[in-house]
This record gives C-alpha cells, sequence and structure tokens, in this order.
C-alpha cells in the first residue's frame, strides 16, 4: 500500500505544470475589448515580428484591406529617407531648387523637406479629408514663415508628391512606383487599393487601403531600424531623422506622430506612430518589441491612452542585448 502510495506520489509529480498564461495575450485580449466596445474593428499585436494576437469584430473580416486615412502620411517618411539614400534629395535642401516656381516667392522660396514633411512650411495646409492635386498643391497660399507653426493637413504631402515626381521623371518612375521599388517590395508588402488625383498622382497623405498584417511589416521595419530580415532596406541615419521630436511640435516628427493623442499622456522610449481618421493606427513600441495595428469604423470615443494602457499593463520593457 505505501509502495502505490509512494508511485502514485511520483506520478503526480511527473505531471506537466499548468503552462502560466502569457500577460501580453490577456492585455492584448482587454485592449480589444476596450477597442471592439468603442468602435473598433480589429486588433493586430505582433512581438518581435511574430503574431501573438489578432481579432476582428463589428462586422470586419481578417486579411481585408481597410482605408489607412492620413495612416498613409507616414509613407513619405520613408520614401524621402530612401531618396536621401539613393542622392535624390537632403533633409534641409529647398524645395525651390526643384519646383522652380517657388524660386522668387518671399516665404516659399524658403521651404526645406524637412518642413514639409514637419507641417512647419507655412504653407495653407488645406482641409482634412480633401486631397487636393499635386498641381494645386503647389499652390497653396504661404501663411506663414517656415519654420514657426505647425499646420495639420493634406498640401504639404501632396508638395512633397509632386517633388518627388519631378525627382524621379528622368528616371521613368512614378512616385508610387518608387515607394514599392524601394520599401514596400523588399518587405513584402502588398497594398490594396491606392487613390489618385485627376492627373494620376498617387494621394500620399490619405490613398492606400492595406490589410492589417500587411502594414504590420511597415511598423516592423521602423522598429528594426529600417531592416527586414539580415537587409537593410533603408538606411537608418535618414530614417532616423522621421522619429526625432520636431522644434515647432515635439509630439511630431517628420510624417510620424511620436505621442498619444493629444500629445499629453506618456508613451514607452521610442514610441511612434502612423494615425489615421476614424482611428487607424500603426503602434511601433520598439521598448517592449511590438508592433500593433488598430482598425476602426469611427470610433470618435477610442482614446489611444486607454488602449495602450491595457495593452501595456504591467509589461515591463524588453531589456537591450549585451554584445
Amino acid at each position: 500500500m505505501a509502495l502505490l502510495v509512494m508511485l502514485a506520489g511520483v506520478a503526480a509529480a511527473e505531471q506537466p505544470a499548468e503552462p502560466k498564461p502569457d500577460p501580453l495575450v490577456e492585455n492584448c485580449r482587454a485592449a480589444a475589448e476596450y477597442s471592439k466596445t468603442h468602435g473598433g474593428q480589429q486588433t493586430l499585436v505582433l512581438r518581435d515580428g511574430k503574431v501573438v494576437f489578432e481579432a476582428s469584430y463589428n462586422g470586419w473580416k481578417d486579411g481585408e484591406a481597410h482605408a489607412l486615412a492620413s495612416g498613409t502620411k507616414s509613407f513619405s517618411g520613408a520614401i524621402a529617407a530612401a531618396a536621401i539614400e539613393d542622392g535624390l534629395l537632403a533633409w534641409d535642401e529647398k524645395v525651390c531648387e526643384t519646383i522652380a516656381e517657388w524660386k522668387d516667392h518671399a516665404r516659399k522660396s524658403k521651404i526645406t523637406v524637412r518642413q514639409l514633411l514637419s507641417l512647419t512650411s507655412g504653407l495653407d495646409a488645406g482641409t482634412v479629408g480633401r486631397v487636393p492635386s499635386y498641381a494645386e498643391a503647389i499652390r497653396a497660399e504661404a501663411l506663414h514663415e517656415p519654420g514657426t507653426r505647425f499646420q495639420y493637413g493634406p498640401v504639404p504631402f501632396q508638395v512633397f508628391g509632386e517633388l518627388m515626381r519631378r525627382k524621379l521623371e528622368p528616371k521613368k518612375e512614378g512616385v508610387l512606383g518608387y515607394l514599392r521599388r524601394r520599401v514596400l517590395n523588399p518587405i513584402g508588402l502588398r497594398t490594396g487599393d491606392w487613390r489618385f488625383d485627376e492627373d494620376d498622382n498617387p494621394h500620399l497623405p490619405s490613398g492606400a487601403s492595406i490589410a492589417a498584417r500587411e502594414w504590420a511589416k511597415f511598423g516592423e521595419l521602423v522598429r528594426n531600424r529600417g531592416k527586414c530580415g539580415d537587409a537593410q532596406v533603408v538606411a537608418w541615419e535618414p530614417f532616423a531623422e522621421c522619429l526625432k521630436p520636431g522644434k515647432v511640435n515635439p509630439a511630431y516628427g517628420l510624417s510620424f506622430w511620436l505621442g498619444a493623442e493629444g500629445g499629453e499622456a506618456r508613451v514607452p522610449e521610442g514610441f511612434c506612430m502612423a494615425a489615421g481618421a476614424g482611428k487607424q493606427r500603426l503602434y511601433v513600441l520598439p521598448s517592449h518589441g511590438l508592433v500593433v495595428v488598430h482598425f476602426a469604423a469611427g470610433g470618435l470615443r477610442f482614446k489611444d491612452e486607454e488602449f495602450l494602457a491595457r495593452l501595456l499593463k504591467d509589461l515591463p520593457a524588453e531589456q537591450p542585448e549585451t554584445k
């Protein structure tokens, strides 16, 4: 009898312990539930490049391409960084060196590429939701001295589109073709629809529709400092400029937001996001190894800080590798 009891004890000891639930997954569920009750449609979370959570709700389906709205804008930063690496432009280059119509204008002649993409060009930035053609954008009024005020809107990105169109014209390559060749194709990112202006130029402020897992690939490119696997797709030195706080608006870099909604909530070191109307979000959190995609159908009551608080609850930052 004693032997049977002993054997039973040994057998019990050999039973594998129940695995502890991953706290990140539990947090993802809480963040997705918050999203679901605040107009959300999908939450996708990657940790160190691997999907750890994916959920769609409120009628949305995994794999559908979603309009990014202004989430599209951050691709312009990648275009610029690649173009700098390729010797096509410089951050502090005067735009009038290419858009010659500006050379004799008191204010427009001073505008740099950096000021265009930091939204401090002084141009009338236009109305959110109404994207002008490239031709119309370069005729926008210069309301302020460059580098003095932050003004959010579509015009600077369409001006940047015209700048790149002219830079690429001798190479017989379009702006979207350049983005795909230099950035999207090397990371395997497939886009859905992309809207164009009346002259068949791609909308850079808000033209893209992309599925969540595809958009996450762009987030991984940012998290991995311009690399995809072992390949350096975009040189990090110019790309890193996109993630430095602007002098006029520290919550914005060059085509990327560097803070949560309102710019007041604390965010982890290295945080950045591409953000579009309707609460389309690509969050990049290098400190935690995370890339997060959020899609929504309006989500007017959705708050970045509330979503992120649930996602990051009690999660320690990753320790940097020592070499």
